[in-house]
This record gives structure tokens, C-alpha cells and sequence, in this order.
């Protein structure tokens, strides 16, 4: 099982080839624990509950990954790790 944080998953999902549609993202990923701010969650998981069908690019689906995600899962709004 492989684990990646979530400001570094746009490195899993550039592991696949698109066009890709949502079956088969999540069936590729479903080994990956994504880390998230409040805690973990499976990443083919939660590209299961994306709404396209198909990404056409990482960013398509990247988008579609944060839409989805709680706020709480990406941490306190406004804030980011290289502020102190």
C-alpha cells in the first residue's frame, strides 16, 4: 500500500494514461492512501465519487479530486505550509 500526501497527488495520478475514465483511475489507485490534513482516505476511493466519466488530462481530475474532498481534509482555509 502506498501512501502520498495530498499536496503531492498530482504525481500518483500523472502515473496514469489519458484519457482515462473514472472505472479505471479508481481501479489503478485503489492501492494509494491518500494523507490528508484530518486524517486518511483510499484515493480510487475517492475518485469513485468524482462525477465525470472520464478526465482528460491530471488537472481535469485533480479538480474533480478537490471538489469532493471535505475542506476539512485540506486543512484550515487560508492557510498553507509555507506560512508560520
Amino acid at each position: 500500500m502506498e501512501e502520498i500526501k495530498l499536496s503531492r497527488v498530482e504525481d500518483a495520478l500523472a502515473k496514469l494514461t489519458y484519457p482515462v475514465t473514472r472505472a479505471d483511475a479508481a481501479s489503478e489507485l485503489e492501492n494509494v492512501t491518500l494523507l490528508l490534513a484530518d486524517g486518511e482516505t483510499n484515493l480510487g476511493g475517492v475518485i469513485e465519487d468524482t462525477y465525470s466519466k472520464r478526465y482528460e488530462s491530471v488537472e481535469d481530475l485533480e479538480t474533480s479530486l478537490f471538489t469532493v474532498l471535505p475542506v476539512e481534509a485540506v486543512g484550515e482555509p487560508f492557510q498553507s505550509e509555507g506560512e508560520g
